[in-house]
């Protein structure tokens, strides 16, 4: 069993007791971090029944209003373990994890577990607290209790996933056995998994482990996706006369896909495809991107060759394969005649289809060095003669028209 006991005022120790009682884990400071020694060896076998708490001990720290002062109820604690065994899953510092229960008992016992797997534990006793902590600390993972006073489990994790800087964050709901009623409610509020108490060691660490794995995976993948934004941007800036050109395509492009009642994924796609649609020119020498004379043949193969470029730029990453073929085809033309592929009507892509109307509405409405902004009636009539000619979708077209007409009424 674990007991709590103060030496003195600064320092904390807490002996484990039954079968290695010579295991101890220390505490030297105010801001309640912890270090485990020599715990690798000690049977994880803990129950709710056996973590017992002996209260009323003068000077004992983890209740002093003092040391956890501006946070009121909140409690936060790290610990962490000397040759940890979560190291050899991990190549880099130990995940963090945050407990929220506003039982002790409980979440000292979930706490445990975890930090002799080696990981980081942070505790919140409650889900204002655990709200705090999250900008804070940044945990890897959220242990959540679903029925606390105040913010329940619900409110935490409905909160957490609406935000963007904390949607990736795993959030794992304690529930009571046979819970389908705080099962379902969680799934709609967005938890990846649930646990129920007792708490079971094995599956306690596999699900953790699992569900911190598939997070820093994640975020590989948006840290990957971010440093394209980030070229596609650098691209922009390199012909000041696009102005915010990327910007306004994701904009028009949102709102336009929308109206067509495109599928999120979708949605997604045509607008990732306003930023990265012309990424390739990276590749594309300033001496043809910002030439203002007209292209040379030579040139102008050269020019078309962006579309490809930024095609192979863009196809290593699993979640960019609804737009390459923005990519790829935002210049086809609906008789042919178009490039890189000269691929005809609905042969080419139905989102570069999308797309290709309102880069080019975009284009005719801004002012460059060798024109005038047109109106919107005047882009769209250069957009009709092109589509006469056989350079558009004519039913698709239409729709953009209406869509044109109604979003400037807005």
């Amino acid at each position: 069993m674990i007991y709590w006991s103060a030496n003195s005022t600064n320092s904390n120790q807490q002996s484990l007791s039954g079968s290695n009682p010579k295991k101890k884990v220390h505490s030297g400071n105010a801001n309640n971090e912890l270090e485990w020694r020599d715990l690798e060896d000690y049977p994880l076998n803990l129950s709710q029944q056996e973590v017992m708490i002996e209260e009323g001990k003068a000077g004992s720290s983890w209740g002093k209003s003092e040391i956890n002062s501006g946070y009121n109820s909140l409690l936060s604690r790290t610990l962490q373990v000397k040759g940890s065994k979560v190291n050899c899953f991990f190549d880099t510092e130990a995940p963090k994890i945050l407990v929220v229960d506003d039982h002790a008992a409980s979440r000292m016992t979930a706490a445990a577990l975890l930090a002799m797997e080696g990981y980081e534990v942070i505790e919140a006793d409650s889900g204002a607290a655990a709200v705090v902590l999250v900008t804070q600390k940044h945990p890897d993972l959220i242990l959540l209790d679903v029925m606390m006073p105040g913010m329940d489990g619900f409110e935490v994790c409905h909160l957490l996933k609406q935000d963007e800087h904390t949607r990736l964050i795993p959030v794992i709901f304690i529930t009571a056995l046979n819970d389908r009623r705080s099962r379902i409610r969680g799934i709609e509020v967005g938890a990846d998994d649930f646990l129920t108490k007792p708490f079971d060691r094995v599956e306690l660490a596999a699900r953790v482990k699992s569900l911190v794995r598939q997070k820093r995976l994640n975020e590989d993948l948006d840290h990957a996706e971010q440093v394209l934004f980030s070229i596609a941007r650098a691209i922009e800036s390199r012909d000041p006369n696009t102005g915010d050109h990327c910007e306004r395509l994701v904009t028009l492009g949102q709102n336009f896909g929308e109206y067509l009642n495109l599928s999120r994924s979708q949605l997604r796609d045509l607008m990732w495809g306003g930023y990265l649609h012309d990424i390739g020119k990276v590749g594309i020498p300033d001496a043809v991107l910002l030439k203002n004379e007209q292209l040379t043949l030579e040139d102008w193969e050269m020019m078309q060759q962006h579309v490809l470029i930024g095609e192979k730029i863009c196809q290593p990453l699993r979640s960019m394969r609804g737009v390459i073929p923005i990519i790829r085809h935002h210049h086809e033309r609906w008789n042919g005649s178009g490039y890189p592929d000269g691929l005809k009507s609905n042969e080419i892509p139905f989102l570069a289809q999308v797309f290709q109307l309102i880069d080019i509405y975009d284009a005719l409405t801004s002012e460059r060095p060798y024109k005038r902004a047109f109106s919107p009636a005047e882009a769209l009539s250069v957009m009709w003669e092109e589509t006469q000619a056989g350079w558009r979708n004519p039913e698709l077209m239409q729709r953009f028209t209406d869509f044109i007409h109604t979003y400037n009424l807005k």
